[in-house]
């Protein structure tokens, strides 16, 4: 999967929990991710984040800067 897509599924996921407190929003996102991506999505994610500035909503940011971090 190309990484504009993650980055647009990774951000319509982060908008969703935006509106709750930031707490709630960030175990939110990262469960979401944990939950239904695949790995090889996952660590595509991670290693965006890492590595481009490609357009990640601070929460989705967050979210894969958590799963690089495992």
């Amino acid at each position: 999967m190309q990484t504009e897509k993650l980055v647009v599924m990774a951000n319509q996921i982060a908008a969703y929990f935006a509106a709750y407190p930031e707490e709630r929003a960030r175990r939110g996102v990262l469960e979401h991710i944990d939950a239904f991506w695949a790995p090889r999505m996952r660590a595509a994610l991670a290693e965006c984040a890492r590595h481009e500035e490609c357009g990640l909503h601070p929460l989705a940011r967050w979210a894969a800067g958590e799963l690089s971090s495992r």
